[in-house]
């Protein structure tokens, strides 16, 4: 553990690039990680002459980018809640969290937050080995899921755009329909998008790889629709009080318990997220009061996270981009013992130390936000982040990441006014894979 000092410091400075990532809707930290993979020649020039073993520098930036995506998923929460710009995985916590903002309730959300992703850290902790066991080697669950992924997936996509039938605002048959769409649209871009590269020739540090037109697609789906819908129609926001919530432990539990697992079974999933884990964890649970959906919401999110790092050493699979990147960082050793690799228990390390921090200060700023919230200029707030969207998506994938980026926002504004869940757009990943699989199989 000579390494541990530097694991460490990497670890936090992931962290903090994290809540950088979370608090400003758009800026995912996929898109970072990979930004990170091109800065490598500049981060293995500062440790020249280093006596470090090889390739541990390069564990190091993975615990970064691990530790930088758990943070996010404590963080992503705040811009969800109070500036209504959520992205996939947190667009279902939306409207529960928009209600108790409009109650003057919004650190009491941010705080809900915060406590459901910190319990789900504590409880992956305990699931992991049970999972290693289920997934791996003795009992291989997911060879047999493999065999049957086209099914599987297929199912899955059905049976959420199916549940839209109890969606309390439309028709069972209206809403279906328009789920269906809302899902067919969005895989339409996704296998049309995940089929053409751009070769960025523009001057600088990132001219020199091909990057992928899924950021402006999954931009514009998620950041730039709900910017948009927000600033057209901003509401009027109460004075937010600073009452801590009350939480009643046994319903704590249970949506913790429903959340995590969920999210830990997703992890394992292509194409399934967080938020189609979301979709089922609420399904299973009967108490669906806002501050309930709260707590599984974010305990589905982290603990997704987590799953997704160790599904990377159990089945040799990355599940987001997060772990592509860190795939492609370190040679990833399976996880077969009972006792988890080195290279995993510096990445659990880094969780841990995410997890901590990212409690605190989810908790701070949100309270450091509510007392200011009344007085920010919402809709200039609200201008102000699309238009770094936009710089964004023009410096990665110009012109051409503009069009997709414009496109997908027309897409992720049907579900917004027609009523159905945002969740349905990520049909942008699931349709393309569904029909992988079934080329496989023909």
């Amino acid at each position: 553990m000579e390494g541990f000092p530097l694991i460490l410091s990497f670890s936090l400075a992931g962290t903090l690039l994290g809540f950088f990532t979370g608090l400003i809707p758009g800026i995912h930290v996929n898109n970072v990680a990979f930004t990170l993979l091109t800065s490598l020649p500049a981060i293995f020039y500062l440790f020249e002459g280093s006596s470090l073993p090889q390739g541990f520098l390069s564990l190091c930036v993975a615990a970064l980018v691990v530790s930088a995506a758990i943070s996010h998923t404590f963080l992503s929460f705040i811009p969800a809640a109070f500036f209504g710009a959520p992205e996939g995985d947190t667009a279902l916590s939306l409207l529960p969290a928009h209600q108790m903002l409009l109650e003057g309730r919004g650190y009491e959300a941010v705080a809900l937050s915060a406590v459901g992703s910190f319990c789900a850290v504590i409880l992956a902790f305990l699931l992991l080995l049970p999972f290693k066991f289920v997934f791996a080697a003795p009992l291989h669950f997911y060879g047999v899921l493999s065999h049957a992924m086209l099914f599987l997936l297929v199912g899955i996509s059905a049976l959420l755009i199916l549940t839209e039938s109890f969606n309390e605002r439309l028709l069972p048959t209206q809403a279906v329909l328009l789920a269906l769409i809302v899902f067919l649209l969005s895989g339409a871009l996704g296998h049309l998008i995940l089929n053409t590269e751009l070769v960025n020739v523009s001057s600088g540090p990132i001219n020199a790889y091909r990057v992928s037109l899924l950021f402006p697609a999954l931009t514009g789906l998620f950041g730039a629709a709900s910017l948009l819908y927000s600033a057209a129609h901003t509401p009027e926001i109460p004075p937010q009080g600073l009452e801590e919530p009350e939480i009643d432990k046994s319903e704590l539990m249970k949506s913790v318990a429903a959340g995590t697992l969920f999210g830990s079974v997703v992890g394992f999933l292509p194409g399934v997220t967080a938020a189609h884990a979301t979709v089922f964890a609420m399904l299973a649970r009967r108490n669906r009061t806002p501050e309930q959906v709260i707590l599984t919401l974010s305990s589905v999110n982290t603990a997704n996270a987590i799953f997704c790092t160790a599904a990377l050493f159990l089945i040799l699979k990355p599940r987001s981009g997060v772990l592509i990147a860190v795939n492609e960082l370190i040679d990833v050793e399976p996880w077969s013992g009972v006792i988890p690799p080195l290279s995993l228990c510096y990445l659990f390390i880094s969780i841990l130390v995410a997890g901590f921090l990212s409690y605190f200060v989810t908790r701070l700023v949100g309270r450091k936000l509510s007392t200011i919230f009344t007085k920010l200029p919402y809709r200039l707030v609200a201008f102000g982040v699309l238009a770094l969207l936009f710089a964004l998506v023009s410096l990665f994938n110009g012109v051409l990441g503009v069009l997709v980026m414009a496109v997908a926002t027309c897409v992720g504004l049907v579900p917004i006014y027609v009523g159905v869940r945002r969740s349905h757009c990520m049909g942008v990943l699931l349709l393309p894979i569904i029909l992988f699989y079934a080329n496989i199989s023909l």
